[in-house]
């Protein structure tokens, strides 16, 4: 059978060398490229194929925000020209990475994990777990949220967001335009929120401080808080004092 194989990067010299390398692999048919993070996205859902050769660095979405995006879930191996981007991670959750300028014989040794995976039928990595340490060792701060609603691929910007709410193994993410729905954990959010501008309030809630308008009591141990648009959220205790010591009230 046919390995089914998609290139994402915005480098055309980048994809034609991988092009090149794969032409040593009769077993490889190559089904699609995309210059693009959205592209890819839209196209792997599209075509399904098997193994996805994924850049990090790309235009419109970044190779994690596609990870994040797909519902068809290929074999991936990651390229960066980036050694920040948590290599361990990488070596940890990922099938493979690639860091650039590869050659044929390191490029050779990701194709023998490639067909070592297929040859012991093994799950795929569950790639929101990839993302989810990638994020972790990144330690850089969130500026947008990439997020799928329905057909659609939304990007929100943070300062957009009023609140965050845990939902089991997901997050309800609240602005002015509506509700949106993304697989994530409360504590991944809360480590690459600016904690001067975003603070739990609650073991389930995270609030934008720029958009709380009063805090009220409502029980002894309990506080609303009060947003723009009179979005009213219960905070504990523990998070009416954090909201104080940030607020200076």
């Amino acid at each position: 059978m046919k390995i089914r194989t998609f290139l994402a990067d915005d480098e055309d010299n980048a994809r034609n060398l991988v092009r090149t390398f794969l032409q040593t692999y009769p077993q490889i048919e190559i089904v699609g490229e995309a210059s693009d993070g959205l592209s890819c996205v839209k196209m792997v859902n599209e075509l399904k194929p098997d193994l996805l050769f994924l850049d990090i660095q790309m235009p419109r979405l970044t190779g994690f925000e596609v990870l994040e995006l797909l519902v068809h879930k290929p074999m991936v191996v990651f390229a960066t020209a980036y050694d920040q981007f948590a290599v361990k991670a990488f070596e940890a959750s990922a099938l493979d990475y690639l860091l650039k300028p590869f050659g044929r014989e390191r490029f050779a040794a990701s194709m023998q994990k490639v067909m070592n995976q297929l040859n012991d039928n093994e799950k795929p990595i569950a790639q929101t777990s990839v993302v989810e340490k990638i994020a972790q060792n990144l330690e850089e701060p969130l500026h947008r949220i990439v997020l799928k609603k329905g057909a659609d691929i939304v990007v929100l910007a943070i300062d957009d967001v009023l609140y965050l709410e845990a939902d089991g193994d997901y997050v309800h993410i609240h602005t002015a335009e509506g509700r949106f729905l993304k697989e994530a954990t409360l504590n991944s959010f809360e480590k690459r929120l600016n904690a001067s501008q975003f603070v739990r309030i609650h073991r389930s809630r995270i609030a934008n401080i720029n958009y709380i308008k009063k805090v009220e009591q409502m029980e002894k141990d309990s506080f609303i808080v009060v947003l723009k648009g009179n979005v009213q959220i219960r905070a504990s205790q523990s998070g009416y004092r954090l909201l104080r010591s940030i607020l200076n009230f």
